[in-house]
C-alpha cells in the first residue's frame, strides 16, 4: 500500500522468515522521504531480522508497524502525518499491537504527535534506531526502556553493515557517508534535527561497500547532507577524494556517483579527480537553490553567483561530458519577480542537464521562519511551472543532441509502468529522479552495464538499443 509518495517495504518479494527461539513478531515498515532517510530503514530492517524478527510486506497482518517519517517540509510532514494515522486504524482494522514512529518528523513534533495520536505506542529519533529491538523485546530492565517517548537518547549506530536488507534493485545502493549537516541555511530545519556533520569513519564505508559489491551492487549512489564536506569533522584532508580513490579499487564497483555537493567545497582537485577516474560517473549533484546575490545572502548561502559561474564552467571544462543537476527553490521570503527573472536567464545560459524546483515551505524554527515579504502561494506555484517549463525544453535539446551516440547504460528491467518496456540508465541518469533509456529490440538482463546507441529523444527519456 502506497500513501502518496511513500514507499511500503517489502523484502525480496516477500516475507524475510528467520526463526529463532524468541516469539516471533510480523514487523511492517512505511519509510518515507529522501535516499537517506530509505537507508536508515534498510539498517532497521537488517537488525530486526539478525534479531530474529520477521518483516512483512502486509501490514493488515503485522503484529508492530513502525513509520519512518519525513519531516522537511510542509508537503513531507502531511504525508507523513496521513501515515501514521492509516497504520494508526490497523490497530483497530488490522492485527496491530504497537505502533512506533521514528524519523525526521518524531524529531520536530514527538510531543505534538503524541498527544494527538494516542495510537502511538513509542516515538524514537533519528539517533536511536538500534533501540527498536529493546523496545519490541519489552525489556523494561533497561533504563526508560519502555517510556512511550524515547527521543533525545544517546546516539547509537549500526555498525557493522552486513544485515543491511536493501530495498533497492540487487545492482544499485546507496551509500551514506554522513549525517547530519554544519551549513545553516536559512530555510533548512536539517541541521536541528539531525545535529552537525558526522562523517562516517573511512574503515566503515569500505567494510560496507565492500559487503554490497560481494552481494551483486555495481553502482553506489554516495549521499549525506552534503557529501563534500566529507570528513571536515574527522580532520581528513581531501576527505571526499580519499573516500572515492578507496571506493574505486573495490571488485565488482563499476559505478560511483555523487550526490548533495555542496557548491562551496566543490574544488579542482575534487573536479580533475573526477574527470581521471573512470569508475566515478560524469554526474555531480550541485543544489544551487538560487543564482541572485541578495536571494544568497538572505538564504545564509556561502556561495555568491560569481564563484558558482566560475565553479560550473570548470566541471563543464575538465569532465567530459558531464551531467549537472541542480535544486532551486522559488518564493523564498523577498523574492520579486526580478530575482526570479535573474534565475530563469542562469537556467537558460547555463542549460543543466536535470533541475528539481520547489516552492519554499515556510517552516518553523528555521532563520527564514521569521522573514517578512512572504511570496504568494500562488506565485511560488507559478515560478515553479515557468521554471520547469523552460527545463523541459532545455533537456529535450540536451537528449537530441546525444541521438547517435553510444554509451554505457545500466540495464533495470522491466519498467514498473509499462510492463512490456525494458529499461535503463545512462551514466548521467540518476536513479529515481532522472529519466530513463528505454531499451529497443536488444538481448539484455537487470544489471549489465552494455554498450548501446541512442536512437531517439524526448523531453527526459532517450531511446536506445544494444551495439556489439
Amino acid at each position: 500500500m502506497n500513501i502518496g509518495s511513500s514507499v511500503t517495504l517489502a523484502v525480496c518479494g516477500g516475507v524475510v522468515d528467520l526463526r529463532s527461539e524468541t516469539l516471533m513478531k510480523k514487523i511492517g515498515i512505511v519509510s518515507l522521504g529522501c535516499p537517506k532517510n530509505a537507508v536508515d530503514t534498510e539498517y532497521l530492517l537488517g537488525d530486526l531480522t539478525n534479531n530474529g524478527y520477521e518483516i512483512t510486506p502486509d501490514q493488515e497482518a503485522a503484529d508492530v508497524l513502525v513509520v519512518n517519517t519525513c519531516g522537511f517540509i510542509e508537503s513531507a510532514k502531511r504525508e507523513s502525518i496521513d501515515a501514521i494515522l492509516a497504520m494508526a486504524r490497523l490497530k483497530t482494522d488490522g492485527k496491530c499491537q504497537k505502533l512506533i514512529v521514528t524519523g525526521c518528523l518524531a524529531e520536530r513534533y514527538s510531543e505534538e504527535l503524541l498527544k494527538e495520536i494516542p495510537e502511538i505506542d513509542h516515538m524514537m529519533g533519528v539517533n536511536e534506531y538500534p533501540r527498536l529491538k529493546t523496545l519490541l523485546n519489552g525489556d523494561a530492565s533497561q533504563n526508560g526502556a519502555m517510556e512511550r517517548n524515547q527521543m533525545n537518547g544517546p546516539a547509537e549506530y549500526f555498525e557493522p553493515y552486513a544485515n543491511r536488507i536493501l530495498t533497492t534493485p540487487f545492482y544499485s545502493a546507496y551509500l551514506k557517508i554522513a549525517e547530519g549537516c554544519s551549513n545553516k541555511c536559512a530555510f533548512c530545519i536539517i541541521p536541528k534535527m539531525r545535529g552537525n556533520i558526522r562523517s562516517q569513519p573511512l574503515v566503515s564505508l569500505l567494510t560496507e561497500a565492500g559487503q554490497l559489491a560481494d552481494r551483486g551492487v555495481k553502482e553506489l549512489n554516495l549521499i549525506s547532507q552534503d557529501t563534500t564536506m566529507y570528513g571536515f569533522d574527522l580532520r581528513m584532508k581531501d576527505g571526499l577524494i580519499r573516500l572515492l580513490k578507496s571506493l574505486a579499487k573495490i571488485q565488482g564497483i563499476e559505478w560511483i556517483r555523487l550526490f548533495y555537493c555542496y557548491p562551496t567545497f566543490i574544488n579542482s582537485d575534487l573536479i580533475e579527480f573526477i574527470a581521471a577516474e573512470e569508475k566515478v560517473v560524469p554526474y555531480i549533484d550541485v543544489p544551487l537553490q538560487h543564482t541572485h546575490d541578495e536571494m544568497l545572502a538572505r538564504m545564509k548561502r556561502q556561495e555568491r553567483e560569481s564563484k558558482v559561474r566560475a565553479m560550473l564552467d570548470e566541471i563543464r571544462n575538465k569532465i567530459p561530458g558531464v551531467a549537472l543537476r541542480t535544486t532551486f527553490i522559488t518564493g523564498f521570503p523577498g523574492e520579486t519577480e526580478a530575482h526570479f527573472r535573474h534565475m530563469l536567464d542562469f537556467v537558460q545560459e547555463m542549460e543543466f542537464d536535470h533541475v528539481g524546483a520547489f516552492t519554499y515551505s515556510h517552516e518553523e524554527g528555521t532563520t527564514a521562519y521569521d522573514y517578512p515579504d512572504d511570496v504568494p502561494a500562488k506565485v511560488k506555484e507559478e515560478r515553479k511551472a515557468e521554471l520547469m517549463s523552460v527545463q523541459r525544453a532545455i533537456s529535450l535539446r540536451r537528449n537530441q543532441s546525444r541521438v547517435g551516440e553510444v554509451h554505457p547504460v545500466l540495464v533495470e528491467g522491466l519498467d514498473a509502468e509499462e510492463g512490456y518496456l525494458m529499461t535503463g540508465r545512462l551514466p548521467t541518469q540518476a536513479p529515481e529522479i532522472d529519466g530513463q533509456v528505454i531499451i529497443e529490440a536488444s538481448d539484455v538482463e537487470p544489471g549489465q552495464i552494455v554498450p548501446m546507441r541512442i536512437l531517439s529523444a524526448t523531453d527526459y527519456d532517450v531511446v536506445a538499443t544494444r551495439v556489439d
